[in-house]
C-alpha cells in the first residue's frame, strides 16, 4: 500500500454542521477540499484514515476544557459527515482526546500498513491536527498537513497552528 496515509481528523457532524454543539464554521468550506484528498488516495491506492472523537456522556474533556457535550459515541453527532463518509473498507480510529495517537491503535496500524509520511486534513487546525502532527513528528513519521484542507474555530489560531506545525514541529504545509 505505500508509504502514505491521508488522514482525516473530526470531520464530525457535531462539529461541521450548522448549529453543532461544537460548531466549526471553516469546517464546512474545507469539505470539498477534503473529498478531493479523498478521491485522489482512493484513486491510488493512499490508505484513508478516519481519526474521529468519541467520547462518553459524561467524558471529563467537558469538564476539564470546558468544551459543550460533542461526537458522544453512538449518536449523529458522532459520524462523519455524509460527503466525506468511509467506505467499509477504510479504517476508523476513535480518539477521546486531541491526539489521534493517545491511547487509540493509530500508531499499530499505521506501521502494520508501513506508513512513513502522513497527510492531514481535518479540524481543529491548532488542536485535534496540531497535537496529531505533533505526536506524529515526535514518532518519526513525515508529517504534511493540507492548508486548504484543514479548518480552525479563529483565523488567528488556525494561523498559529499552521506555523507551529511549520516552524516548530518541521511539518510541511501544502
Amino acid at each position: 500500500m505505500g508509504e502514505r496515509a491521508l488522514i482525516v481528523i473530526d470531520m464530525l457532524n457535531d462539529f461541521v454542521l450548522e448549529g453543532a454543539p461544537l460548531e466549526v464554521p471553516a469546517a464546512r468550506r474545507v469539505v470539498p477540499e477534503i473529498r478531493r484528498e479523498i478521491d485522489k488516495a482512493r484513486r491510488t491506492g493512499v490508505p484513508v484514515i478516519y481519526v474521529c472523537d468519541s467520547h462518553q456522556p459524561d467524558d471529563h474533556e467537558f469538564r476539564r476544557f470546558n468544551w459543550p457535550p460533542h461526537a458522544v459515541k453512538g449518536t449523529e453527532g458522532a459520524k462523519v459527515v455524509e460527503d466525506l463518509k468511509p467506505l467499509e473498507s477504510e479504517y476508523v480510529i476513535e480518539k477521546t482526546t486531541y491526539s489521534g495517537f493517545y491511547n487509540t491503535k493509530l500508531q499499530a496500524l499505521l506501521e502494520g500498513l508501513g506508513v512513513k509520511r502522513l497527510r492531514l486534513t481535518g479540524c481543529v487546525t491548532h488542536i485535534c491536527v496540531l497535537f496529531t502532527a505533533s505526536d506524529a513528528v515526535l514518532r518519526g513519521y513525515d508529517v504534511e498537513v493540507v492548508k486548504d484542507a484543514v479548518a480552525g474555530l479563529d483565523p488567528d489560531d488556525h494561523e498559529a497552528g499552521l506555523r507551529i506545525m511549520k516552524n516548530v514541529l518541521g511539518a510541511t504545509i501544502v
